[in-house]
């Protein structure tokens, strides 16, 4: 199978076996621009993963930041691209001659990691993804959880700030999870860091024109970066508040944070788990484990192959 995570940012597609090994990768950076770019950019990763691989792909499986109508395959609503509307299963199912099944990129992350992963064995998990926004995701009583509309678990649009700054993309909310803990937001803090000390690493990495995101933030914070670990903290504490929300509500075993930031580990985790236990209720604080997601930032591209196998059989 091909497993196709799309994001804001970035797409990550790999042909992925029933282990779970992944015999080739394709990666995309910044897949903006308009509806036919992201398609076709879409289209390219696939068909590069394809034709790698060589055998037979029995078929594809898409995980998209997008509230989906499962019976029709349609994008309904999406915040970060512009595929709102677009028939988006038979669309690349015609395009690329192959089976495509398509779901909620943190839906399909949840099932690598619940199936196989930092939630196995778990009856009641949720996850949150961090990336361009935030990805969320549910099980309840062993199920995936997708409400009457496909729309449940969009966890990064709970709000935090009743007078927070507006959402990102198309979001009409303010003071959403989002705005305060996603690698967006890590963005936001770094640049007000180096805006602050331009002197310092972060100050002279945005002189230099290097991109203030996650990668280089974590990447100074592990060498010692004060600011940087900042940084960090302030993103986990804007977490932690979240998943306090999620643990009061759901009562989970288990909240697996995933999506490229968790490379920072314990920087930012343990602000996380910090504010959770100040802020969650007993008992169920008492319970839960908060641990980043066991396939890291391929969950996603994982998931959306286990969810081609589990509808190919």
């Amino acid at each position: 199978m091909i497993g196709v995570d799309l994001g804001g940012t970035k797409l990550l597609a790999g042909a992925v076996d029933a282990d779970l090994n992944v015999h080739h990768r394709a990666h995309r950076v910044a897949p903006g621009g308009d509806r036919m770019a992201v398609l076709e950019r879409v289209i390219s990763a696939v068909e590069e993963v394809r034709a790698a691989v060589g055998g037979e792909v029995r078929a594809v499986g898409f995980g998209i930041p997008s509230l989906i109508d499962q019976g029709r395959g349609l994008v309904v609503t999406t915040v970060h691209l512009p595929i709102a509307g677009v028939p988006f299963r038979d669309l690349m199912a015609e395009r690329l001659g192959l089976p495509v099944h398509v779901d909620n990129d943190a839906n399909v992350a949840l099932l690598a990691e619940h199936r196989f992963g930092a939630a196995a064995g778990a009856r009641h998990a949720a996850l949150l993804t961090l990336g361009t926004g935030i990805g969320g995701a549910l099980v309840v009583d062993g199920r995936l959880v997708r409400g009457a509309l496909g729309a449940a678990g969009e966890l990064g649009h709970m709000v935090v700030d009743l007078d927070g700054l507006p959402c990102h993309g198309s979001c009409p909310n303010r003071g959403c999870l989002e705005t305060v803990a996603s690698g967006t937001a890590l963005a936001r803090f770094a640049a007000e860091e180096a805006a602050a000390d331009a002197s310092g690493p972060l100050g002279r990495a945005e002189a230099a024109g290097r991109p203030l995101n996650g990668p280089l933030v974590t990447e100074l914070a592990h060498d010692g970066d004060a600011a940087s670990i900042r940084c960090l903290r302030r993103l986990g504490e804007g977490l932690g508040v979240g998943i306090a929300n999620v643990v009061n509500v759901l009562n989970p075993e288990v909240v697996v944070v995933g999506g490229g930031v968790i490379a920072a580990g314990d920087l930012l985790l343990a602000p996380a788990r910090e504010v959770v236990a100040a802020r969650a209720l007993s008992p169920s604080k008492d319970l839960v484990r908060i641990v980043p997601a066991r396939f890291g930032a391929e969950s996603g591209m994982l998931g959306a192959a286990v969810l081609a196998m589990d509808a190919e059989g």
